[in-house]
């Protein structure tokens, strides 16, 4: 097992250093069972098989904890549903925020960028979006605060960008869900000569390639997905000091009500990074199919190799973690 550190381990941190190693058995385990779908045009059965995966590991470690995000109400989903308690029941009270196929249809047709990740923070760091739409911008770490606005243009955010790295609004790179209703941020960014990288699904590695543009290439994302995925997103940019704005799409009084019940009151709140995953927040994310910053799981006749990064927002601790799990024969 590999694993690079941007941080020194402490002392204090070696309790955390144990959880962080369990939510990363957790990753890898759903994307393994998801793996063995890859391909096949089942995205019922990759996620089901995520799923059971990822909730058989989750009552194992020492936690005591509530599924925030997840499969979704009790009467919609059979196990990793919102309020469901998952760990021993024994050990720090934590929030965790699941997708346990993140790009299901990319998995069903073998496509890049198919992910298993987690969430966890102290109890009452994540918010509890509603299944609705969230509007997103995201950057990475390394620029001032308030460099990037929902309340701003593509064009003003992208110039923004380009200004602080000191290249032309051509060198900018900005993510964007290939779908209709970005169709005018797709036209405003070829307008001005920016770079689009279409991603067909899966907007939470979208976001999270903007936490290492030297990697991926990607300065920005923008545009609307997932609110529960928005919420995953940012407590990986917490974690590397990247910044993020979310505001979620109340169009209808039955998503209102939802968001009520949840307990959000302002319906036209602009929510910052730490507002969406506050408070110590640990992230991991294990590569089901090849991507930017991942491999996918590979199966060998021995053994199965994972590839995940895991990070932690109280050190700004990134690691890249590649496994080998020996395969019963």
């Amino acid at each position: 097992m590999a694993m690079t550190a941007k941080s020194t381990i402490t002392a204090e941190a070696i309790v955390d250093r144990n959880l962080t190693l369990e939510i990363v058995r957790v990753t890898e385990n759903a994307a393994i069972a998801a793996a063995h779908w890859r391909g096949k045009g089942d995205e019922k059965s990759a996620d089901r098989a995520a799923v059971e995966a990822m909730r058989e590991e989750l009552g194992k470690i020492s936690v005591d904890g509530r599924v925030v995000i997840g499969e979704g109400e009790r009467d919609e989903a059979p196990m990793l549903f919102i309020g469901e308690e998952v760990g021993i029941g024994k050990g720090a009270k934590v929030d965790i925020a699941v997708d346990p196929l993140e790009g299901t249809t990319l998995c069903a047709k073998n496509q890049h960028d198919s992910l298993a990740v987690l969430a966890m923070a102290e109890r009452g760091g994540l918010l509890h979006a509603p299944d609705v739409y969230m509007e997103k911008i995201a950057v990475g770490p390394g620029y001032e605060p308030g460099i990037i606005d929902l309340d701003r243009t593509p064009t003003e955010n992208v110039e923004a960008i380009a200004k602080a790295r000191s290249v032309s609004v051509a060198d900018v790179t900005v993510c964007v869900l290939d779908r209709p209703r970005h169709a005018h941020i797709i036209d405003e960014l070829r307008e001005i000569g920016a770079s689009i990288k279409l991603i067909n699904d899966g907007d939470i590695a979208g976001v999270i390639h903007t936490t290492d543009r030297d990697e991926t290439g990607i300065d920005l994302y923008m545009g609307t997905g997932g609110a529960p995925e928005g919420v995953l997103a940012a407590a990986a940019l917490r974690c590397v000091g990247g910044q993020m704005q979310g505001r979620l799409v109340l169009d209808s009084d039955e998503k209102r009500a939802r968001a009520t019940r949840l307990g959000i009151t302002d319906h036209k709140r602009k929510y910052a990074v730490d507002e969406l995953a506050s408070g110590d927040v640990l992230f991991a994310a294990t590569g089901v199919t090849d991507g930017s910053m991942l491999d996918g799981v590979k199966i060998r006749p021995k053994h199965v190799e994972t590839s995940t990064i895991v990070m932690r927002s109280w050190s700004k601790t990134v690691r890249q973690i590649n496994a080998r799990h020996l395969r019963d024969i």
